[in-house]
């Protein structure tokens, strides 16, 4: 019974772990979705983690673009102790570089058809070489800023001040091939070298410089490096002139707008041209685009969200401040060309020229100063006569503030004689004629009269007639009497009177007649 009780224990516990092993997993949307959060996840503040990068943007079927140095990491190296150049430099003569060199010279000398090259990426052996060749440069170039870096770490014992004087990779190593391990280095014919004006800097500088000449075995391993950056050089061209010859048919419009190495770049991470034609234009810009975490560091310098089509020449000559809104315009314009390039039409790339054109353009507009204010000229003076308001209105204004005839009066003199002067305080007026000429009222213009009716007009008639029959204005019915004193009396009555006396007064004497008393 022991036996049969264990082995049913054993059972159960299978089940359970069948049942465990059986649970349902996330689906692909919700598990990408939490790789994206992590991703773009922020670092917490006090890690002690060093600064690394997220993997770039890479669509499924494309190809993991090659990571490019960054040139401030690069010129922290201390690379004045390791003796020789091919312990940090191994790309060359590697059999990935080999095989590859002879791949490109295969389709040099016999090129794929245009209807070839037109097959789908997976179809396309050509294809692959293309994307590979544009990844061993980006190689390349890397090996080439260490090389640079090992010459002038190991030639500066000799010439400190060089690097400061040429700061070009490659006529740096020119000069140092020039002036090798001479011990007076003003000697030295630098002419097709370096520009007048740079050797006249480097000959003033030598002849102070602290230098001290190298050992042979110095020197030797400085010579090792600059061979082999020319030929890093040389290979970089050759992949350089391939690429660009195969990418201006691949894609023609494309590469009319980003250049060819960047629209290399793009169909490698894209997964192909028809990928790229399919993809959203707001993610164009994004492919290629690394993150870098700096832990304990500003990041206010850091370009983020960018990528390949930010290290094209269109954004890189763009001021910086329109630089982020440039290459979200031309990531859609890119898409526009690929998908003209997908269907193989104006293969001669006049349609990436016409996008090109007008990206321009609009660099120009964001780039443009605000117009400037307009300061308008004064205008002509005008010698006739200015329209001016008509109507009674006007007619009404100009006869309030006209001159009166005592103003002009006052502006006239009479000929030899002095003129009368009025003042008051410390002012003094002349009054020219006023004193003699005659006062004219002044005569309203006849247009601005009003207008009376015909009842107006026999009313006033009438006024003025018995204005004219009765009295002055200034007479009153008021007498003032030595009896009575004031009394009212009547005007008509007194007239009345007055007549009486005329008539039965007007002549004889008056007698005297004493009073009795």
């Amino acid at each position: 019974m022991a036996d049969l009780a264990d082995d049913l224990l054993a059972d159960l516990n299978d089940l359970s772990d069948a049942a465990e092993d059986e649970e349902p997993e996330p689906s692909n949307s919700l598990k990408r979705k939490a790789d994206e959060d992590a991703d773009m996840s922020e670092p917490e503040e006090g890690s002690e983690e060093g600064e690394h990068e997220i993997g770039g943007l890479v669509l499924p079927g494309g190809v993991k673009p090659a990571e490019e140095l960054d040139v401030e990491d690069v010129q922290q190296m201390e690379l004045g102790s390791v003796e020789d150049v091919s312990k940090i430099a191994k790309l060359d003569g590697s059999k990935r570089m080999n095989d590859l060199l002879k791949e490109i010279e295969k389709y040099q000398a016999n090129p794929s058809s245009p209807e070839a090259m037109a097959l789908p990426a997976h179809l396309n052996p050509e294809y692959t070489v293309i994307v590979q060749a544009n990844n061993l440069s980006v190689d390349i170039d890397n090996e080439i800023m260490l090389v640079h870096k090992f010459i002038r770490d190991h030639y500066a014992v000799r010439f400190p001040e060089l690097e400061q004087l040429v700061a070009d990779p490659v006529m740096y190593i020119r000069s140092v091939r020039a002036l090798a391990n001479s011990e007076d280095v003003t000697k030295v014919d630098l002419t097709g070298v370096l520009p007048p004006a740079i050797i006249m800097s480097v000959v003033m500088t030598a002849t102070t410089s602290p230098g001290k000449q190298l050992t042979d075995a110095e020197w030797s391993a400085v010579q090792r490096a600059c061979d082999l950056a020319d030929r890093l050089e040389d290979a970089r061209k050759k992949i350089f002139m391939y690429v660009s010859s195969r990418m201006n048919v691949l894609a023609p419009n494309l590469s009319a707008i980003v250049g060819t190495t960047t629209a290399a770049k793009l169909l490698g991470v894209a997964g192909g041209l028809a990928a790229l034609a399919k993809m959203p234009a707001c993610n164009v810009h994004l492919l290629g685009a690394q993150r870098k975490i700096t832990a304990g560091f500003s990041t206010a310098t850091q370009k983020r969200h960018t990528g390949f089509i930010f290290q094209s020449e269109l954004v890189t000559t763009t001021p910086p401040e329109y630089q982020l809104k440039v290459q979200r315009t031309i990531g859609a314009k890119s898409v526009l060309a690929a998908r003209m390039d997908l269907e193989r039409k104006l293969r001669d790339g006049s349609y990436g020229d016409q996008l090109r054109d007008k990206i321009e353009k609009h660099i120009d507009r964001l780039a443009a100063p605000p117009p400037a204010k307009v300061t308008k000229a004064l205008p002509i003076p005008g010698d006739g006569p200015k329209k001016r308001r008509g109507g009674k209105r006007a007619r009404k204004a100009k006869e309030a503030y006209a001159q009166t005839e005592l103003r002009k009066l006052q502006n006239r003199m009479t000929f030899g004689e002095a003129e009368e002067e009025v003042g008051a305080f410390d002012q003094t007026k002349g009054l020219g004629m006023m004193g003699t000429g005659k006062i004219r009222a002044g005569m309203g213009e006849a247009n601005s009269k009003a207008r009376m009716s015909k009842a107006n007009k026999l009313r006033t008639a009438a006024l003025t007639r018995s204005a004219q029959a009765s009295s002055s204005g200034t007479a009153t019915s008021l007498s003032v009497t030595p009896a009575q004193g004031f009394q009212l009396t009547s005007a008509a009555a007194a007239q009345r009177v007055k007549e009486a006396n005329e008539r039965w007064f007007a002549g004889g004497t008056f007698s005297f007649v004493p009073n009795k008393k």
